[in-house]
């Protein structure tokens, strides 16, 4: 019994609220939060994808805009919040017959199972960019991109901590917290504009998302570092190695489980027959290594990421990747949208004098995170005509990434309201920033019309990249079936 000691299984909220609270009533608040969630997700990740921005920033919006900073739909009892606050529990009063004694048991629990199913979103999102991650990809990117990703998590973290702490006078735990969130880039916001310039297999866009990929793994060992300090309030010295060590020992003995693992997997798989036949066993491997995580004083979405990077390598890849989007679509939803609704931006408002550090706190930080990845850019070296600043302009979005540790930093308790809230706009701010700073920096292409063909140069380099009929530009295909995003199919 000594192994389960380091993770604690008893949520004594939802046990007692549970308990006080008629069942009915909270699977009805939990079902009503729900259809709030995921109308604020579409909602929220239609409008704006419209604008050229990527979704999940469209869903941390509207949690935003469904939370405590605005409808108060979506309320939580840690962030002071009490049920007279929630208009869920206002609507059930309404229309269900809830009583006034039951209602704080109720809006209790209710709480801690959208938490809870937050918690599992993440869980899964951390696995499925596993899924998504190549190693062999990652280990091709070269000494280049990786100068620029330690670069990109060194610069902003150090800047980031040490000035929360001289400046503000924030304690260590929390500015260790909110540098950490500085490292984070997002892979997937780069790579749709670079992909839409027509930029993504000129070598900027190689350096950056290769850059972008180890920045991933390194801020997810360092998010599971910063959130198992968080649990004791303290920094360490010698914890802080200790669990360095094991989180990069548990990212490269998933690696080389791999190799192992792999072809034990897909035979497994191929035996079973019912429905869930590759997901299941895929899920049971993840919530397992999540598990294993844990139990070592990491965090679970270590472990989850890890088994992603398994099985991404195998040949069951791109099935599976198709299985596990749709129950991510499910779940991964409600973990942003709950990050959202638990941000207090009225915190930032400046109207208040109490409220002012926090703005000036938010403005440090997101001043850091564009500096402190525009110098990447700097780190660059034996490329006399690279375009160093589009290379560390890429690395400026947080997107999803950014919302992970912000997310994970507000459910460990470490970050204060204002700090919490400087992270959020921190995030929005810099994924909002990057697609128009990436197209002002990437010249467009030059076309030069000759006669019936054409001859597209690239405008970083001027260098001939093809030359063929208009009617014969079709996208490539790469081997393993992917598209291949060439610069005179960009713009289709």
């Amino acid at each position: 019994m000594h192994l389960l000691d380091p993770i604690s299984f008893s949520f004594p909220l939802l046990a007692s609220a549970t308990q006080a609270a008629d069942s009915s009533m909270v699977v009805a608040a939990v079902l009503l939060s729900l259809v709030v969630v995921y109308l604020a997700s579409k909602v929220g990740g239609e409008l704006s994808n419209q604008v050229g921005l990527p979704p999940v920033l469209g869903e941390l919006v509207g949690g935003v805009v469904v939370g405590i900073s605005v409808f108060h739909l979506l309320v939580f009892p840690e962030g002071g919040t009490d049920s007279s606050n929630s208009l869920i529990m206002s609507f059930l009063k309404i229309t269900a017959g809830l009583t006034p004694e039951a209602t704080p048991a109720v809006f209790a629990a209710q709480s801690e199972v959208i938490s809870v199913l937050a918690e599992l979103g993440v869980i899964i999102l951390l696995f499925e960019i596993g899924l998504e991650s190549n190693l062999k990809d990652l280990m091709a990117v070269g000494i280049q991109a990786t100068v620029v990703a330690v670069v990109g998590v060194v610069v902003p973290f150090a800047a980031g901590t040490v000035g929360l702490m001289t400046l503000f006078g924030i304690a260590a735990i929390p500015a260790i917290f909110a540098g950490a969130a500085l490292t984070a880039t997002s892979i997937g916001i780069t790579s749709k504009v670079l992909s839409e310039l027509g930029r993504l297999n000129s070598k900027e866009g190689q350096i950056i998302l290769g850059a972008a990929v180890i920045d991933d793994v390194l801020g997810i060992i360092v998010l599971a570092v910063v959130a198992s300090l968080a649990k004791d309030g303290v920094v360490d010295v010698s914890k802080v190695i200790y669990l360095i060590i094991s989180a990069t020992g548990f990212i490269l003995g998933a690696i080389l489980l791999g190799n192992v693992f792999n072809k034990s997997f897909v035979a497994i798989a191929d035996r079973l027959k019912t429905r869930g036949g590759l997901v299941i066993p895929a899920f049971i491997f993840a919530f397992a290594m999540a598990y294993l995580a844990a139990v070592i004083h990491l965090e679970a979405i270590l472990g989850a990421f890890a088994a992603g990077l398994v099985l991404e390598e195998t040949e069951k890849r791109k099935e599976l990747q198709r299985q596990v989007c749709p129950i991510a679509d499910m779940l991964v939803p409600i973990f942003f949208v709950t990050v959202g609704a638990k941000t207090d931006l009225g915190v930032l408002n400046p109207a208040i004098p109490d409220n002012r550090e926090g703005l000036i706190m938010a403005t440090f930080l997101i001043t850091v995170a564009i500096l402190g990845k525009v110098i990447t850019g700097l780190s660059v070296f034996g490329q006399p005509e690279i375009n160093r600043l589009a290379i560390g302009v890429g690395m400026i979005p947080r997107g999803e990434v950014g919302l992970v540790f912000a997310g994970v930093g507000a459910a460990s308790g470490a970050l204060s309201k204002p700090l919490g809230a400087a992270i959020i706009m921190m995030v929005i701010l810099t994924t909002f920033l990057a697609p128009p700073l990436l197209r002002f920096v990437f010249p467009d292409p030059k076309t030069v019309d000759s006669g019936s063909d054409q001859l597209i140069l690239d405008g970083s380099s001027g260098t001939s990249l093809v030359i063929e009929p208009p009617q014969s530009r079709v996208p490539a295909s790469n081997d393993s079936g992917n598209l291949e995003v060439t610069p005179e199919s960009s713009d289709r």
